[in-house]
Order: structure tokens, then sequence, then C-alpha cells
């Protein structure tokens, strides 16, 4: 086992002043991370007779190009808004289990058959109930889009009406994952019937089963929502409505909570717990989240010295986790192999084989690679604080072992036409982002089968071996079995470093404690910050 180099004297000052992070978790962070219920961070008061409105602040907006169809939502923010108004067939509890939806139970049949019983008081917000047809087509409708979420649904082969409240799925092979991917957002259940007649536009509306409609909608500034007076949970709700105002910039989150005009506020970034500790009001806690940093190191480029899996793996090898997640997030994100660590049945990242490296390997990996004192080219995204700090830390983690690292921090569209764009190759050798976990351990490495996932092809080229391993660790049952696959599979990315998972991606929540009692879960897998915001209680009429 390698021992970091330390970041000492003016080097360490320098990472500090440029991350603008203390370097040690930050004070309270213990406490942040408390749970006060197995699985929770906080459990609202059901015994508040509570009424009024709802007020929190988000970092951004919707952001798809096809308005709030949620079918091809791909952001968490997202999935957050949208499930306002929509709901799933399953969703999923604070230790990733499968709990009932708009499926009130489900049978597996077989590995390739499941058969999902539907709950018989769901109503859309526009009064007409659904039905098992709504549920069949929703499913189809996702397919028809060749989305980025319908490649998660997997080998689907049929979707079969089979009773008055029964919907049947048949897969053409098995596919452990096809609950999860059923639990999130761009699965919701729609009113199919309207939207092929065209009465609904997705693109535009929001019609679905769940407990809020929308009434207003300014784009990047806010949203307005009501009770949807059909939701069949209506008289458990302690909220009356919900605004939303979309403020990217931190220091006005920050204000808002500080003074009241907030009552729920999520940051991303971890020195929130520091500068909110002067506000007694407001509690503060630290959510984990099966999302996940990651590095690309670009394989594509013949010229590149990271064309050789050698470097690419002493690059891998030499990126120190723990340090990294101290300087950048407190010590809050979780170092992770590709299965992210927080789920059941994850990967040991300790036991990944670039972290059995010392110096020394690394070192001569690096020799024999012909590989000496070179220069990387490192491009990341300014839409929030976390990647730069990631990239300054990696560039002088990398620099005691000859590796130069020239840093370009740019928008997030110059980033997506680097990594993403037209070009044969990616424009930079290395890349900075994250990729949602979501809530099964092998759906996230689907963007690591180049079969499956053309967008890497401009910086990954994979292997037959490795779109093999994602394939076996989506159809084996949960269990040992589909644990040792995963271990596998953990391996075969870490050697590849194409790339590489770093450490998890934390979320910082901050909500008045005199104004609102929520419900918090303490890992999420969608990045839900509303997950359980049928049982929030307000203390006072908002």
């Amino acid at each position: 086992m390698r021992h970091a180099f330390p970041l000492i004297g003016g080097l360490a000052a320098a990472t500090l002043l440029l991350t603008g992070c203390t370097g040690e978790p930050a004070a309270g962070g213990d406490d942040a991370s408390t749970e006060v219920a197995p699985g929770f961070l906080a459990v609202a008061d059901e015994s508040i007779a509570s009424s009024g409105t709802f007020r929190a602040y988000l970092d951004y907006d919707t952001v798809e190009p096809n308005g709030l169809d949620p079918r091809t939502a791909d952001t968490a923010r997202s999935w957050t808004i949208m499930g306002l108004a929509y709901e799933t067939l399953v969703n999923i509890d604070e230790n990733f289990e499968f709990t009932p939806g708009l499926a009130e139970s489900w049978d597996e049949v077989s590995p390739t058959e499941y058969v999902f019983h539907l709950r018989d008081d769901a109503v859309f917000s526009n009064g007409r109930p659904m039905t098992a047809e709504d549920v069949k087509g929703s499913i189809e409708l996702l397919l028809e889009t060749g989305s980025a979420w319908s490649l998660q649904l997997g080998p689907i082969e049929s979707v079969e009406v089979t009773g008055d409240l029964e919907v049947t799925v048949k897969l053409s092979a098995p596919y452990t994952a096809l609950l999860g991917a059923l639990a999130n957002t761009p699965a919701a259940i729609l009113p199919v019937q309207e939207v092929r007649d065209g009465t609904v536009d997705l693109k535009t509306e929001m019609v679905g089963t769940g407990p809020f409609v929308p009434t207003a909608h300014v784009q990047d500034e806010s949203w307005s929502f009501e009770q949807n007076p059909h939701y069949h949970g209506l008289d458990e709700l302690g909220i009356d409505a919900v605004e939303l105002e979309i403020v990217p910039d931190e220091a006005n989150r920050l204000a808002a909570i500080r003074d009241g005009s907030a009552q729920y506020v999520f940051f991303n970034n971890a020195d929130a717990l520091d500068l909110l500790a002067g506000t007694p009001e407001a509690k503060v806690v630290n959510q984990q989240n099966t999302d996940f940093y990651y590095v690309i190191l670009n394989s594509t480029n013949p010229d590149s010295p990271l064309a050789d899996e050698r470097v690419r793996f002493a690059v891998n090898a030499a990126i120190d986790r723990a340090q990294l997640s101290d300087l950048t997030l407190a010590g809050h994100g979780l170092a992770t192999g590709v299965s992210p660590v927080s789920l059941p049945g994850a990967c040991d990242p300790e036991e990944l084989p670039s972290q059995q490296l010392s110096d020394e390997e690394i070192t001569k990996l690096l020799a024999d690679a012909g590989a000496e004192n070179i220069t990387l080219s490192l491009q990341t995204w300014n839409s929030e604080s976390a990647p730069g700090k990631i990239a300054q830390v990696i560039q002088q983690q990398l620099e005691p072992f000859g590796v130069t690292v020239d840093i370009e921090i740019v928008d997030d569209a110059t980033y997506g036409a680097t990594f993403y764009g037209s070009e044969e190759t990616a424009g930079a050798d290395i890349g900075v982002s994250w990729y949602a976990g979501y809530g099964d351990a092998a759906m996230v490495s689907r963007w690591w089968n180049t079969d499956q996932a053309g967008f890497t092809a401009r910086f990954m080229q994979g292997s037959p071996e490795l779109n093999q391993l994602v394939v076996d660790a989506s159809e084996e049952p949960a269990g040992e079995g589909r644990d040792a696959t995963l271990t596998k599979l953990c391996a075969a990315v870490d050697e590849g470093a194409e790339q590489v998972p770093l450490m998890t991606r934390p979320g910082v929540i901050a909500y008045r404690d005199d104004l609102i009692s929520p419900t918090i879960n303490s890992n999420e897998g969608y990045g839900d910050i509303f997950r359980y915001v049928t049982d929030f209680r307000l203390k006072s009429e908002g």
C-alpha cells in the first residue's frame, strides 16, 4: 500500500487559498451526519397540525431540451421538481429496498417476468383515474424515446395488460436492476391516452398522480405548485403549496436560510456546514449520495501519454482519494469503485488494484511506459465549485510523479463540446465530472459498456471483456454471486482507467428548524432532496 505525498508548506497553503477550503472536516461535520433514526438525518414530527406554503431554494432548474418531459429528464434537479407532480410504479426506501408506489405489490414470476398489481385509487391531476393501460403505455413511451433512461430499463421484450389492475413485464434476459430503473422520475406513469391524442403536451405541462400540480413556472427563476385535489394521499399532506426559487448564487441561498425567507435550501459546497454555524435556527445536515465524481483519462488520442494503459493506471493510483475528500469535500466524500460504495453489494474501494500500488511501483510504471516528466491537459466545468477544487488537488498529487497538469476551467457548454462533441477524440487528456449513482449497484456501470453508451466514444475504447462484465452484473440476482461479479467489474474499470470513479458526491441540506419539520434520508440514490416531502410538516403557516 502506498503512502500519499503530503501537501506541505507553500503547496498546502496554495491549495487552501485556491480552493477556499479548510483542509479539515467542517466544524459540526460529525453532527451533520448523525442519524436521528436508522437511515434518517431528520424525521418529521407528524403530530404537528400543519398547513401553509413550503418554500425552498434550489441551485438550478430543469434544463432538458425536451422541456418538462420526464422521459428525457437526466438531471437530479429535474427529477426532484418533476417528482412533485409524478409518481412511479415502485419507490425506494432509506435502505435501498424497493417499496410500493403506484404498484401496491409485484411478483417476480421468474428472472425475466414481473407482474405488477396496481393501486385502485390513483388519479391524474386532470381527474381521470389511472389505468393499467397508462402503466403499459408509459413504459412503452419511455422505450420509444431512446433516451439514457430508456437504456436503464434493460432488455424489455413486452409489456402487457393482464388484468384490470395488473401489468406484466417480460424481459429477453434477466435484469436485476429493473426495479431500480422503474423507481426514478423518468419512468413516471403518464396519462397515456391524453399524451397520444395530443391533449397533454409533456414538454410544457405536468399531469401526474403525484401530490402537487404546477401552477406557474418562470424558467431559471421560480416554480409554484398547489395540491393535486385528486391525490390519493391528500388527507395526509402537511403542505398546501410549494414555492421554489432557483438561485444559482450560493451566497444568496445562504442569506435566504439565515433570514428565514427559505425554509429549506440545498448546497453542493460542503463549506455551507461551517458558513451556517452562526445561525442557530438553521439545522444543517450532510446527505450522502450514490452519485460520484470521476475522472476521464482519455485513451483515444494516440499522441497522448494516456493512450498507454500503464500511464492511465499509474495516474489513477497516484490520486489519493482520502486526501482529495478532505481538501475538497470537508472529508464527506467516500472513496468508491464503479458500483457506488453506499449501495448494497458494492465493491470495497480499498481492495481496488490501484490502491495496492506503492509510490515506487507508480514511478516504475511511468518509467516503463517512457512517460517521465509528461504534461497532460485537464478540463472541467464551473457551474459548481467542487470539480475545480478536485482538479487542483489532482494537479498537486500528480506533480511528485513527474506529471504536470495544465488546468482549464470552463462553462458547461464548452466542457460538453470538448468531451462529447463531433471530433474523433476529446480535446483534453483529463476531464473531471460526476455521474448519478442511482439505486442499484449495477446501473451506473452501463456507462462503461461501449456497446451501450455511445457518448463515451471520444474518450473511451473499452473492451469486450469489460462490456460482458457490465452485462453479467446486471443479469445476476442479488447475492454473493452478483457481489463477486461487481468486484471483478470494479477491478476491470480500475485497471483500464478510462473513466475512474473517485468519491461520492454528498450534498448539504439546510432547513429552518423553527419553521419546518422535514424527513431527510441519510443516503439518496436519485438526487431527490424532496423524497419525503409528503411527510414534511410546517411549524408556522408560510
